[in-house]
């Protein structure tokens, strides 16, 4: 019995056996972390998942019902995942620096679409943006440029 809980945590530790996940798509690394930014203030709403679809089937040319399918996987991502640096490194590695700046863009029209600025959602957006080494001026230039928008 002992040898058996040894060898499953043994198997558990080994480094050549970690499950490799697979990488995902860049629309769903985008969807997901368009999703943390609305999950930051713990409530979803219908007008910040409805704007989410929106900006997903702008950016990826999907039709409604496939940006809404992206919208609920994303969300099951978000609540499944441990983290989500798979999904930050697929968008730096697949977005040049003004798709990347363009997203936060978009993170900032999900925060703002129900016209207040939750400081939970300034925050993950703020960290986002940095993990997407996107510097903190343009950072700035984006929300004020969604604000003007509102």
């Amino acid at each position: 019995m002992i040898q058996s809980l040894q060898r499953i945590f043994q198997d558990m530790m080994a480094p050549d056996r970690a499950p490799e996940k697979a990488e995902p798509s860049l629309a769903l690394a985008v969807a997901v972390l368009l999703c943390e930014v609305i999950r930051a203030d713990y409530r979803l709403e219908e007008a910040e998942l409805a704007r989410l679809g929106e900006i997903l089937a702008a950016r990826f040319s999907l039709p409604e019902a496939e940006a809404s399918a992206l919208v609920r996987q994303a969300c099951r991502e978000t609540e499944a995942a441990v983290d989500h640096h798979r999904f930050l490194r697929r968008v730096r590695d697949a977005c040049a620096y003004p798709a990347r700046v363009e997203l936060v863009r978009a993170m900032w029209s999900l925060a703002l679409v129900d016209g207040h600025k939750d400081p939970l959602e300034e925050h993950r957006i703020r960290r986002l943006a940095e993990l997407l080494h996107v510097r903190h001026g343009d950072f700035v230039r984006a929300r004020i440029e969604v604000e003007g928008e509102g």
